[in-house]
């Protein structure tokens, strides 16, 4: 993947697609009139605070297709934002260039900068196995290891190279009860991750993820695929590790970014098209694209 810095010169007016794939034409009655440089929604962040995650211009390009124009966002530490925007808006693009997972698609270009407390993250001298310990992800799918439940917990530790037996034992307890799983598989730890439900190897994910220490934790629809009882642990747990963890979530929810978010970022055809305080967004947001889309006039 190429990476680009420096100042940006302009923006291009023309929406162009995001992702691999175009977003659904909106209805012929909703009226979108996104500026050609979206919005600045790093300006949200907290005055006189440093936030976690801060994005500064970014544009992304799948070859030839730009699929972000122009993002500026900033995640405070400790918070939940949530991506809500229709499918091929650019919300998951964009989640996944916060830990570098788009440099394995050949191809790709970034230009811009994403800052993890003030450093940039696509600076040639950042170690990209340590930014995504830093930063881990969660993804739509559990996918856990066809390998033991405790494995699955120890496994990043032990790449990282701790292979003292008590502490990857503690590691693993402390997980799973972060994860809100323990008292549920405490008893058959040695048993196949696989043999559990869905909800239960998604929160064995977010175990795993959390093993390694990170400082934030993206999460691409963690729910997407759950039924409501484990629907609703999941938005517990959020609740939860927000008091140690930036989480960035993207989710087609809108109920569930309501509930489990701090602030709320709606994309559109790859541009940031609003970002404020979650009450705001869903009560009396500032564009008339963002309730057309809240309200499900489109999208």
């Amino acid at each position: 993947m190429t990476v680009e810095h420096g100042q940006r010169t302009g923006t291009s007016s023309a929406l162009g697609g995001a992702g691999r794939a175009s977003a659904a034409s909106p209805r012929a009655d909703v009226r979108l009139a996104i500026p050609s440089g979206g919005v600045d929604g790093a300006e949200a962040a907290a005055p006189g605070r440093r936030p976690k995650i801060e994005a500064r211009g970014v544009d992304f390009f799948y070859g030839a297709t730009q699929a972000l124009h122009d993002v500026s966002l900033a995640a405070g530490d400790c918070k939940v934002t949530a991506l809500i925007g229709p499918s091929g808006c650019g919300k998951s693009t964009f989640l996944r260039l916060i830990n570098r997972m788009n440099d394995l698609i050949a191809g790709t270009r970034v230009a811009g900068r994403i800052l993890l407390d003030g450093e940039d993250i696509y600076d040639s001298r950042i170690d990209v196995v340590d930014l995504r310990r830093r930063v881990g992800m969660v993804f739509q799918r559990s996918n856990p290891f066809p390998k033991s439940i405790y494995e699955n917990v120890a496994y990043g530790p032990r790449v990282h190279g701790l292979r003292d037996k008590a502490a990857l034992d503690e590691i693993v307890e402390k997980t799973l009860r972060g994860a809100a799983l323990w008292e549920e598989v405490k008893d058959r730890l040695a048993s196949s991750a696989l043999s559990l439900s869905g909800g239960q190897q998604q929160r064995l994910c977010i175990a795993r993820a959390l093993a390694v220490e990170p400082d934030v934790l993206l999460m691409d629809e963690p729910a997407s695929a759950l039924d409501p009882l484990a629907t609703a642990k999941i938005e517990e747990l959020i609740h939860e590790l927000k008091e140690r963890y930036t989480i960035i979530i993207v989710t087609h929810n809108m109920q569930q970014a309501a509930r489990v978010s701090d602030m709320t970022a709606y994309f559109y055809l790859g541009r940031l098209v609003e970002f404020g305080e979650t009450a705001k967004i869903f009560t009396n947001p500032s564009r008339q694209e963002t309730e057309d889309y809240i309200t499900g006039r489109f999208g």
